[in-house]
């Protein structure tokens, strides 16, 4: 039996650019082989941080590419827990970040999710009476692993409490330019103007994670203790892969190829959402993202999402149970679903299996 994955947030191969990508890589060789093909700068390939400064506004000192957005959120995080600084966190969370604020022993307060975000009122509240230096994690925009995005009111109010309190923002955005459905929103650094706030985002989603390469826009102050971190890890980025990156985004294929993910993301989407309303029984739950890669699945009161997980791996179907995105507790009846991988047909095929295991779990659990 097939196994159909719902776990990992990758994108089909359907929608990466191989025969692009691979034109690019041999022009990088052929135009700049001896740039591209020996160490680098720290920090990264020079044209490719200039074209990511260009679009978010910033002089390219502010840009530091990294291996993946989340060694951009180590470095940061690094940092800041070195300051002692409070992290605060959304509940749920993407659970790779949660493990590194572990792994660091940082300080952490969670701020629950809901249908319109991170709850914006009790992180002020949270904000206000937490003494020190303050870091805020979000993912705002199609949030891993619960799909759900912070509309333009909270963005603002969040910025509002995070400047009331002193707190930096660090906003993590691999899945904004993601959107099928719906009107787009503004960053929270583009209505911060870039003050007092932090942007992470990736190629991961909009390109290939297979190349590696993310990237985080920092505040002026903070580049000189970052690239301190940065150089404690690494002599050089992988450069030659930045310089493919970089003939790609300027001999335009960055936005086509972001069409193509778009629609490939919004079929398959809509094949989740339309199996669930035809296979999932009374009590299940799922909310309706307008992009990205995933939706998050409450199930019915008594299923714990473990124990499904288990006969889930038996019956041919995968996905992340609820409470690994959650630091203390909570998730236990809830799953991330990512509809990115699979096929439409492969969809239908693997909700149909989730969904008569749900049906016999909330059988027995009654």
């Amino acid at each position: 039996m097939d196994v159909v994955s719902f776990a990992r947030g990758i994108p089909g191969p359907d929608l990466l650019p191989s025969e692009e990508f691979g034109r690019c890589a041999l022009a990088a060789a052929r135009k700049d082989g001896a740039r591209a093909l020996n160490y680098g700068p720290p920090s990264g390939y020079p044209p490719l941080r200039e074209w990511v400064a260009a679009r978010h506004g910033v002089a390219p000192e502010r840009v530091i590419l990294t291996t993946g957005s989340l060694q951009g959120f180590n470095f940061v995080a690094r940092e800041f827990v070195r300051r002692d600084a409070t992290v605060f966190v959304e509940a749920p969370c993407y659970d790779r970040s949660l493990g590194i604020l572990r792994s660091l022993g940082a300080r952490t307060v969670a701020i629950p999710v809901g249908e319109d975000g991170i709850d914006v009122e009790g992180l002020a509240v949270a904000l206000e009476a937490t003494p020190g230096e303050k870091l805020v994690y979000t993912i705002p925009t199609f949030q891993n692993p619960s799909g759900h995005t912070l509309g333009r009111a909270g963005r603002e109010r969040l910025l509002d409490a995070a400047r009331a309190t002193g707190a930096v923002v660090l906003e993590d955005d691999p899945y904004g330019l993601l959107r099928f459905e719906g009107e787009s929103l503004p960053q929270l650094f583009e209505l911060a103007r870039g003050e007092d706030a932090i942007f992470l985002s990736s190629f991961s989603k909009t390109v290939s994670p297979g190349i590696r390469v993310g990237y985080v826009v920092l505040p002026q102050e903070l580049v000189g203790a970052i690239e301190r971190h940065v150089l404690e890890n690494y002599v050089s980025p992988s450069i030659f892969v930045q310089a493919a990156l970089a003939e790609f985004v300027h001999e335009g294929y960055f936005e086509p190829n972001l069409e193509r993910a778009r629609e490939g993301l919004r079929i398959r989407r809509d094949a989740m959402l339309a199996a669930l309303e035809a296979e999932a029984p009374d009590g299940a739950a799922w909310n309706r993202p307008e992009g990205g890669y995933f939706l998050w699945l409450d199930l019915p009161d008594g299923v714990d999402a473990a124990a499904l997980l288990e006969r889930g791996n038996e019956a041919g179907v995968t996905f992340v149970k609820g409470s690994d995105f959650y630091l203390d507790g909570g998730g236990s009846n809830a799953a991330r679903l990512a509809f990115s991988f699979a096929t439409a047909e492969e969809i239908g095929v693997g909700v149909e299996r989730l969904a008569g295991l749900v049906r016999e779990a909330a059988g027995v659990a009654a």
